[in-house]
């Protein structure tokens, strides 16, 4: 396997380093590979397979949050007819693609990346990894790094300090390091949390626990979607796959921002067309005050659960939702804030993530280092007075793949632009009037995950190109058709 040959220096001094091989990485990779055949790149992973999210992940039902057709990489469409598919299929999809195009070979597993430094003098990244296993480190050089790590740490996910954990004399869990021989069969079973990790745990294990309650301490939207696309099922008979499944994905596309447009334009609107989705599906039975939450749609991000799986199972009572707060732990289960007590054999902590920027790893100029929450990010992709490096970054309140596929693809515009007019180095510089405002690249959400860590984010600025738009449609002509000259960024052979 690739992780266990040993890597000579000379295979080590490449033309563009990439880090991480999950969706954005093997992303970036295969845009290199058909758009810059020529540049030498290589991904460094820390794990010891490719997949990223989708392969750490293993609790039961993990599932795409987001439409397959548009989360699916633009230059190899989705074509299944499944809407949200599951963990072991999107790593499938990964994989399959990382073949097709022939990165898999790029691929050095096991490697932690700890610190890159540029150099002025050398025009290059050197990058410091840590081989886990054997405590050995190494170090790569690259003109151009490419971070692919997404935004949040993969060693701990976020737990709250809850009074009392240690008395529960049951199990507990979370989520992101999921036991493989943890056995909920007939077991009461309590989950903290109403996000889409939460929704995807619930109904997942509704049919094999003697019960099982969601927790929250404040609601989410929540709404349902068709689990099996019908539409593009029928056009699939009569034209010719690869239309049905581009206008799928196109249709998609448009869908996610009309409904976040209309989310930000007649908030009031869409919160009762909202509710009233989970009202028809849920009954008379169930308190509509479980799923009221105190802010605007898309202020966070939607849960989407297919075939209303969740709503049934509140409905036919294999499932409860709880709003309230916990007072502490006990040796039985959970003492809330109102004096109830849930009982439970295993809680499971869907608390959230711990955001981190660029996997934990030391960025540095010419020895000084890096913090990059003093620098604005530019289109979304570089950062300003970062000399050859991009951070691909997906969308938050739409697929992330969306702006990952593009990121990738202007990155693959730059390098090819450098190579024409032989040139060495491209760094955004911003002109001296350009304010820097107090808000971190993903401050359009409002969830306790970015909250807490915003102040670690890239900055933005007041106005184009430091501003990040949330926008397909206008960000893909700014970073595929735009001039790659546009003033902001400085050149040097």
């Amino acid at each position: 396997m690739a992780h266990q040959k040993e890597i000579n220096n000379t295979r080590n001094d490449l033309d563009v380093l990439i880090i991480g091989a999950g969706l954005s990485g093997i992303g970036a990779a295969c845009h290199l590979s058909k758009d810059c055949p020529d540049q030498r790149f290589a991904i460094l992973e820390r794990r010891q397979a490719m997949g990223g999210t989708w392969d750490l992940f293993r609790y039961p039902g993990i599932r795409s949050d987001s439409d397959m057709f548009s989360f699916g990489y633009g230059f190899r469409p989705w074509n299944e007819l499944k809407v949200l598919a599951d963990g072991p299929a999107i790593r499938n999809y990964i994989c399959e693609t990382a073949e097709e195009f022939g990165v898999t070979e790029h691929i050095r597993y096991g490697l932690k990346t700890t610190a890159a430094d540029w150099s002025d003098s050398e025009q290059r990244w050197t990058v410091t990894v840590l081989r886990e296993e054997t405590g050995e480190t190494q170090t790569f050089t690259a003109r151009f790094l490419m971070g692919c790590t997404g935004y949040y740490n993969y060693d701990k996910g976020y737990l709250p300090d809850f009074p009392g954990m240690d008395r529960f004399k049951g199990r507990c869990v979370h989520p992101q390091q999921w036991p493989e021989d943890l056995d909920y069969k007939d077991k009461k079973v309590v989950v903290i949390g109403s996000g889409a990790t939460a929704v995807t745990l619930v109904p997942s294990m509704a049919e094999e626990t003697a019960h099982i309650t969601m927790l929250q301490r404040s609601p989410s939207y929540i709404f349902s979607i068709p689990g099996h696309d019908k539409l593009s099922e029928m056009l699939d008979t009569v034209l010719p796959s690869d239309w049905v499944f581009g206008m799928a994905r196109w249709r998609n596309i448009k869908l996610q921002r009309l409904i976040y447009k209309a989310s930000k334009k007649y908030p009031n609107f869409m919160r009762k067309l909202l509710l009233s989705n989970v009202k028809r599906h849920v009954g008379d039975g169930v308190d509509m005050a479980h799923f009221s939450p105190s802010y605007m749609p898309w202020d966070e991000r939607l849960c989407a659960v297919p075939d209303a799986d969740l709503f049934k199972d509140l409905r036919d009572g294999k499932a409860s939702v709880v709003t309230d707060h916990i007072e502490t732990f006990t040796e039985n289960g959970i003492l809330l804030k109102s004096g109830r007590e849930l009982e439970a054999d295993i809680i499971i902590t869907a608390t959230g993530l711990n955001l981190q920027v660029l996997g934990g790893m030391q960025l540095s100029l010419n020895g000084e280092p890096l913090d990059v929450s003093e620098r604005m990010t530019y289109k979304g992709v570089l950062m300003e007075g970062v000399p050859n490096m991009a951070w691909v970054f997906g969308y938050t309140n739409a697929s992330w793949t969306l702006k990952a596929d593009i990121a990738a693809a202007y990155v693959c515009r730059l390098l090819n632009y450098l190579k024409e007019n032989r040139l060495s180095v491209a760094m955004p510089r911003a002109e001296c009037a350009q304010p820097q405002q107090d808000h971190s690249i993903m401050d359009a959400l409002g969830s306790g995950y970015v909250q807490r860590s915003s102040h670690l984010l890239p900055r933005q600025g007041q106005g184009h190109p430091w501003r990040v738009t949330n926008h397909y449609a206008y960000d893909a002509h700014m970073l595929l058709e735009e001039p790659v000259e546009d003033g902001f960024l400085a050149f040097s052979r």
